[in-house]
C-alpha cells in the first residue's frame, strides 16, 4: 500500500433522468444534472444490451456484476466488515472465552458461564449461534433490525481491536477480489487514551478553551504519536499477514488504503470533541489518515441531543485543521423510531455547519426542512452521499422507492454506493451494484458512472484525471490526457506526469483500463 500527503480534491458525477418513482416530488430546477443520458460508446451500448439480456437470470446477472469494476469502497467500518467466519477464528486463535448468556466474547481465562471461543471449531451449533449472534444471518426480516446490528459490535468487539492488521489484511483481499481500487476504511485511533485525557480536560462549552486544553503540554500531540504508532503495528501485521514483497503476497498488498478516524457520537461532548480534535490533527500528520466521521446510532438519546452541538464542533474544527477531510452519517433516520422533529434537519446541518464533504446514508432527506434546498446545494458543492442499501434495509427497513437513491440522483447530488459494514449485513459490494440495477433499472454507463464517483469522491491526494465538473460536462479528461483515452495504455508527456504524480489520476486510469477489459470480454464472463 503507497501512502501520501491528502490534498483536498472535489468533483461531480454524471447522473440521470430521474425514474418513474419520483414522479410524485417536486420535479428538479432546470439547472439541475437531471437531463438527458449521456452519450456512450459502442463497447458500453454492448455491455448494456447484455446486462438487460441477463437481467432475469441470478446467475448470470451475479457473475456480471462480479467482474465489473466497482471503484472503491468509502462507506467502510472496519471491524464490521470482517466476515463473521473469520472472527470466530481470531476469537479462537486468541484463546478467547464467550459468554453463554449474551454470546459476547470475553477475555480467558473462562470461568463459569463461558466457553472457549475455540469450541466453536468442533461444534457447529455453537458456531452457528455465534454466526447469527455477530452478524445479521437467519435475522428475520419483521425482527428489530437495528437493535441486533449495532448490538454485535459489543458483542465481538473483544476481537477486533486485537488486530487491526489482520483484519485489514481480509477486508483488502476481499476488495480486490471484488475488482475494486481503492479502499478507506474506519477506525477508533489511541481510544482509550482519548477517553482518558476527554475526562482528564473535562467539557468547556468554549471550543477555543477546550481545545487549548487538549494541546497544552503536548497532550494532543502525544495521542497522534500513539495513534501513528497503532497505524504503524498495523501495517507491520498487515504486511506479514498477506506476505506482502515475497512471492505468496496476497491480492490486498497492492490495494491503496486510507484510514478515517472515527468517533464516538453518543460519547460525552468531551470526549467527542477530543476525537474528532485527534483524528483530524492526524489527518494533517500522517498521510495514511484522510478524514474524520461521527459514528454510532444516530437515534440515541445522547446522538438526538448532542447532534448539533457536533456540527458546531466540527465547524470549529475545520477551522484548525482546514487540510483535514470531513464525512458524516447523516440522515440515517426514519419515521416511526424518531420523533417527527428529529428528522427535520440533520443533513441540513452536517451540510451547512459542519461543512462536511460527503454524508453517509441520508436516508431521511425528504423528511427535512427545505430538503429540495438541502438537495440543490450537495449538488452545487459536489457533496456526494455514501449509499449502503443492505444497511439501510436491516437497520431502518429501508428499501426501494422509499429509499432517496433516486431524489439524489434527479437533483444532481453526486451518489457512491458503498458496504457499511458487509461482515455484519452479509454482504458484498457486488450485491449492493446489483440491488441498484434490479431497483432501479439503471443502464450499464449509469452503473459505470457510479462506480467512476467513488472514486472521484474519494479522499485521495492529487489531481483527477477528469476535467471540470462532470455533472454538467461528462467523463472527459483533463488537458493534460485530451489526447489520450483513459485506460489505454500507459501515456507519456503531460499525462503520464499526471498519473505519475497523482493517486486519484493513476487510480482512476487503472479502473478505466479495467472497464476497457471487462467490456471487451463481457459475454465471456465466467
Amino acid at each position: 500500500m503507497t501512502y501520501t500527503s491528502p490534498l483536498p480534491r472535489r468533483r461531480g458525477l454524471l447522473v440521470a433522468a430521474a425514474l418513474g418513482v419520483l414522479s410524485l416530488l417536486p420535479v428538479p430546477p432546470a439547472h439541475s444534472a437531471a437531463s438527458a443520458p449521456r452519450p456512450t460508446t459502442p463497447s458500453e451500448r454492448t455491455t448494456d444490451a447484455y446486462l438487460h439480456a441477463v437481467r432475469d437470470d441470478p446467475r448470470l446477472l451475479r457473475r456480471f456484476f462480479a467482474a465489473m469494476p466497482k471503484g472503491g469502497d468509502l462507506h467502510n467500518h472496519l471491524s464490521g466488515a470482517v466476515t463473521t467466519e473469520y472472527l470466530i477464528e481470531l476469537a479462537a486463535e486468541d484463546g478467547l472465552c464467550v459468554d453463554t448468556a449474551t454470546t459476547t466474547a470475553v477475555p480467558p481465562p473462562c470461568g463459569p458461564g463461558t466457553r472457549p471461543a475455540a469450541d466453536a471449531r468442533t461444534d457447529r451449533a455453537f458456531h452457528d449461534t455465534l454466526v447469527r449472534e455477530w452478524s445479521m444471518q437467519d435475522f428475520p426480516p419483521d425482527g428489530n433490525g437495528h437493535d441486533h446490528f449495532f448490538d454485535t459490535f459489543g458483542k465481538f468487539g473483544e476481537v477486533t481491536w486485537r488486530h487491526r492488521g489482520k483484519l485489514l489484511s481480509e477486508v483488502a483481499d476481499t476488495v480486490v477480489r471484488d475488482n475494486q481500487f481503492y479502499l478507506e476504511t474506519m477506525v477508533s485511533p489511541a481510544s482509550d487514551s482519548a477517553k482518558k485525557l476527554a475526562n482528564e480536560v473535562g467539557w468547556d462549552a468554549d471550543p477555543a478553551r477546550l481545545h487549548g486544553r487538549l494541546t497544552a503540554g503536548g497532550k494532543l500531540d502525544a495521542l497522534v504519536a500513539e495513534a501513528r504508532k497503532e497505524a504503524d503495528d498495523a501495517d507491520a501485521e498487515f504486511r506479514a499477514t498477506s506476505h506482502c514483497g515475497t512471492r505468496r503476497a496476497r491480492p490486498g498488498c497492492g490495494l491503496q488504503v486510507r484510514w478515517i478516524s472515527q468517533v464516538s457520537r453518543g460519547s460525552a461532548p468531551e470526549r467527542v470533541f477530543t476525537q474528532l480534535a485527534l483524528g483530524m490533527r492526524l489527518a494533517e500528520r500522517d498521510p495514511r489518515f484522510v478524514a474524520v466521521n461521527l459514528v454510532q446510532p444516530e437515534d440515541w438519546d445522547s446522538s438526538l441531543r448532542d447532534y448539533s452541538l457536533q456540527m458546531r464542533m466540527v465547524r470549529y474544527l475545520r477551522g484548525v485543521y482546514p487540510k483535514a477531510h470531513v464525512t458524516l452519517h447523516a440522515g440515517e433516520l426514519w419515521p416511526g423510531p424518531v420523533k417527527p422533529a428529529d428528522l427535520r434537519f440533520h443533513i441540513a446541518e452536517a451540510v451547512n455547519v459542519a461543512g462536511a464533504e460527503r454524508i453517509g446514508h441520508g436516508v431521511d432527506l425528504v423528511h427535512e426542512d427545505d430538503w429540495q434546498h438541502t438537495a440543490r446545494t450537495m449538488a452545487d458543492r459536489e457533496i456526494a452521499v455514501e449509499v449502503p442499501f443492505s444497511s439501510n434495509a436491516q437497520i431502518l427497513g429501508v428499501r426501494g422507492n422509499d429509499h432517496p437513491f433516486a431524489t439524489y440522483r434527479a437533483f444532481g447530488v453526486p451518489v457512491v454506493l458503498a458496504t457499511d459494514d458487509p461482515g455484519v449485513s452479509r454482504i458484498d459490494i457486488t450485491h449492493e451494484y446489483q440491488y441498484a440495477a434490479e431497483t432501479y433499472g439503471l443502464s450499464y454507463p449509469e452503473l459505470k458512472d457510479l462506480a467512476r464517483a467513488s472514486l472521484e469522491y474519494a479522499f485521495l491526494p492529487g489531481e483527477s484525471v477528469w476535467r471540470g465538473d462532470p455533472a454538467r460536462e461528462g467523463y472527459a479528461p483533463v488537458a493534460a490526457c485530451r489526447g489520450a483515452e483513459p485506460g489505454r495504455g500507459t501515456p507519456d508527456g503531460a499525462c503520464g506526469r499526471l498519473l505519475a504524480s497523482s493517486p486519484k489520476a493513476a487510480v482512476e486510469w487503472r479502473q478505466e483500463a479495467a472497464f476497457r477489459a471487462f467490456e471487451r470480454t463481457v459475454g465471456l464472463v465466467p
